[in-house]
């Protein structure tokens, strides 16, 4: 196994886990709940670690891909400054869940702080997750980059159809 496959099994953990994530954590939030509320750290912290895996692997992926055909250094590289936003982003996630977790423990005056800041700091990883996903799918996947031929044709086709009807 070699970089780019490790790179491909661990990449999606960090998006989906983060999703999860948020999601648990909106229900915590509304149930009032510290117990869903720890879960959605621990999904955060496990999120995190795996935004470790996949920025360790991700170099060597980039070195065994972008020399291949339909593969460019531009692409490349727009979804590694993108996924460097998101490990900064997810860096800070897993330190706050961490904090998060520790003052719901203690029952920590601060607590529901806590909770409202890594709500926020989830949003903004989502948000940030859907770029990073889509411009890694983009390197392999050419039909759903928006210069694509295919994607371009049947647009056209599209509007062709829409025209007659």
């Amino acid at each position: 196994m070699n970089d780019a496959h490790l790179h491909m099994i661990v990449n999606h953990f960090p998006i989906v886990g983060t999703i999860l994530g948020l999601l648990v954590l909106m229900g915590g939030i509304y149930f009032r709940s510290n117990s869903i509320k720890n879960t959605s750290y621990f999904l955060f912290i496990i999120a995190t670690v795996f935004t470790v895996f996949s920025m360790a692997t991700g170099e060597g992926a980039e070195e065994l891909v972008e020399d291949m055909p339909n593969i460019g250094h531009e692409i490349i590289h727009n979804h590694e400054e993108l996924a460097e936003k998101l490990a900064i982003i997810m860096y800070l996630l897993g330190v706050v869940s961490v904090i998060g977790l520790i003052s719901n423990i203690r029952n920590h005056p601060k607590a529901k702080f806590f909770s409202y800041a890594i709500a926020v700091i989830a949003i903004v990883a989502v948000l940030l997750s859907s770029k990073v996903g889509t411009s890694g799918g983009e390197i392999h996947h050419t039909e759903i980059r928006p210069d694509s031929v295919i994607a371009n044709s049947t647009i056209k086709d599209t509007e062709t159809t829409m025209d007659k009807d």
